[in-house]
């Protein structure tokens, strides 16, 4: 299956922009299957932070453990999940645009299935983020211009 790329242009600078989608106690207010985001330990996030995201799939939820594998302010960061049935793997980037008072933020997608989540992935999470994802990067856009963040 391909990656799930998708991109929104936001009137923020890209430190901005950074500082919000990387920090866990924001991740329920943009992304609306984000149930609940658990940080494990006190370190600043970096390369090797962990954290438990809770995500609701038709009624029910599931914990996954993510790792940050890449954290490169303001320009990009990945996080991989390390267990569970379906492991996502996030890669974002933020591109400056104009006089760097805006930014293109864009998202890259994927899944791993293990045990019950290789039937999981392909008939109701793949399907689930496509339709998803959209609507939280115009959430966050919300957000972020509003002054709400």
């Amino acid at each position: 299956m391909s990656t799930i790329k998708e991109s929104v242009d936001i009137a923020r600078p890209p430190e901005d922009v950074y500082s919000y989608v990387t920090d866990p106690s924001h991740l329920t207010e943009w992304q609306e299957s984000a149930v609940s985001v658990q940080p494990l330990g006190d370190a600043p996030m970096g390369v090797g932070s962990r954290m438990v995201v809770t995500r609701r799939l038709g009624r029910r939820t599931f914990p996954m453990t993510m790792e940050v594998t890449e954290f490169d302010p303001p320009r990009s960061w990945h996080m991989h999940g390390v267990d569970g049935p379906v492991r996502g793997d996030v890669h974002g980037t933020i591109e400056p645009l104009g006089d760097g008072e805006r930014s293109r933020l864009t998202l890259d997608l994927d899944f791993e299935a293990h045990g019950m989540g290789k039937l999981l992935v392909p008939l109701v999470v793949r399907p689930q983020a496509r339709k998803e994802m959209p609507k939280n990067e115009q959430t966050l856009k919300g957000l972020l211009e509003s002054g709400a963040a």
